[in-house]
């Protein structure tokens, strides 16, 4: 009696029956990773940040974490790396974090010997150039002073681990072609300097010194075109004051409501050298680039109580002081008005620009309250005679004899 084969029907529905439970199976795995993956928080339809990556380099030691910190300042809290004052952070510690990865980078102050000439200088820095460090110290590097950077030769007796050396160009005075600078150079004579400025002499040009002359600091160097030329240099221009009188206010009184800003021209002039002599110039073109700004004063022109007569009665009551007596008012009267009469606003307008009841040259020099306090003025005017001429009649008597005293 032989076995009976299954039939391919039913060998079909078991394959099939397999496949489908192969297939639900994977469906179920798909659909778990799939929801896994697009976990959101709660309120908001956001993906979960894992964080930013950062790199922190600090005395050659590189660090590497995942943090939510707001800011580079939380990111080395959470590190664990703490940082001083003195310290640089490249990005800052304020810096906020936006990106998704970063490099931080930490410069710790360490002391450095700056040596500029004869003068040494020990300072705690984080910076790493020499540019840097002389700045944060207050000093001036120029284009052609040379710096060099160093280890330093004794740590322990120097107490610094570098030293910064700067080597100063030499300062001098240059007027090339009619423009006075200060120059500065590494070279040690004026044809070397010459060649490292890349300042070619043509069969006209001229210079001062010979070529091998020494540049030592302070020295004066011309360089000049025979012949003529044109120059082209940059000049300011004045501004305009405009003068508002105040009748409100007593003469004296000055006031700037605006002030003037200058502006500035370029101007074109052609030039004849000779022997290394300007001996003539002609402007031949000009162009405004910066316009000048008008400046507006109010000055005060009401004059202060104090008629002549008035003036004349102080002048009398107070001369005494001076030990003038009585005998030497009409000397004084006569000289003064004739001077003045007795008007202490009183100019000579003629040329000399004397002022006042005494005429003083300048009227400054009567002290506060020249231009128009009168007694100011008297007791001025009483001294100066007292001391040059000992009384009024003496320098009445100079007076007469010189129109002037």
């Amino acid at each position: 009696m032989g076995v009976k084969k299954p039939t391919n029907c039913l060998i079909s529905k078991f394959t099939t029956s397999i496949g489908l439970v192969f297939v639900i199976f994977l469906t179920l795995i798909v659909t778990s990773i799939t929801a896994l993956s697009g976990v959101t928080h709660a309120g908001d339809n956001s993906q979960s940040n894992p964080g930013r990556l950062i790199t922190i380099h600090d005395r050659g030691t590189e660090k590497v974490i995942v943090s939510q910190g707001e800011t580079v300042g939380d990111v080395l809290k959470e590190a664990g790396i703490s940082v001083d004052n003195k310290d640089a952070v490249e990005p800052a510690v304020t810096e906020k974090l936006v990106a998704s990865d970063y490099q931080v980078n930490i410069y710790r102050a360490r002391p450095v010997i700056i040596i500029d000439g004869n003068a040494k200088t020990k300072i705690n820095t984080p910076y790493q150039t020499a540019t840097q460090i002389t700045e944060s110290v207050g000093l001036k590097l120029y284009d052609e002073d040379k710096t060099e950077l160093t280890l330093a030769d004794n740590i322990i007796a120097e107490g610094a681990s570098l030293k910064l050396i700067i080597d100063r160009a030499t300062p001098f005075t240059f007027n090339l072609y009619g423009n006075t600078t200060t120059a500065r150079t590494q070279a040690n004579t004026i044809g070397e300097m010459l060649a490292e400025k890349g300042i070619k002499l043509g069969p006209d040009d001229k210079a001062s010194l010979p070529a091998d002359t020494k540049i030592i600091e302070g020295l004066a160097i011309k360089v000049w075109r025979e012949g003529k030329q044109t120059i082209t240099v940059e000049e300011e221009v004045k501004f305009e004051t405009e003068k508002i009188q105040d009748n409100d206010r007593y003469i004296g009184y000055s006031e700037i409501r605006t002030a003037g800003q200058k502006g500035a021209r370029t101007v074109t002039y052609e030039v004849l050298v000779e022997n290394g002599q300007e001996v003539s110039r002609t402007e031949i073109a000009s162009l405004i680039i910066k316009e000048s700004k008008k400046q507006v004063e109010v000055i005060g022109v009401k004059r202060k109580v104090g008629t002549p007569d008035e003036n004349r009665q102080y002048a009398r009551a107070i001369m005494g002081g001076y030990g003038f007596g009585d005998d030497q008012w009409t000397c004084l009267d006569i000289l003064w008005s004739h001077e003045s009469g007795w008007d202490q606003y009183k100019t000579n307008y003629s040329g000399s620009g004397a002022y006042g009841i005494p005429q003083a040259l300048p009227g400054s020099k009567m002290g506060n309250g020249w231009q128009d306090d009168p007694a100011v003025q008297i007791n001025w005017g009483l001294n100066y005679i007292k001391g040059r001429y000992s009384t009024p009649c003496g320098a009445y008597a100079h007076w007469q004899s010189s129109n002037w005293y």
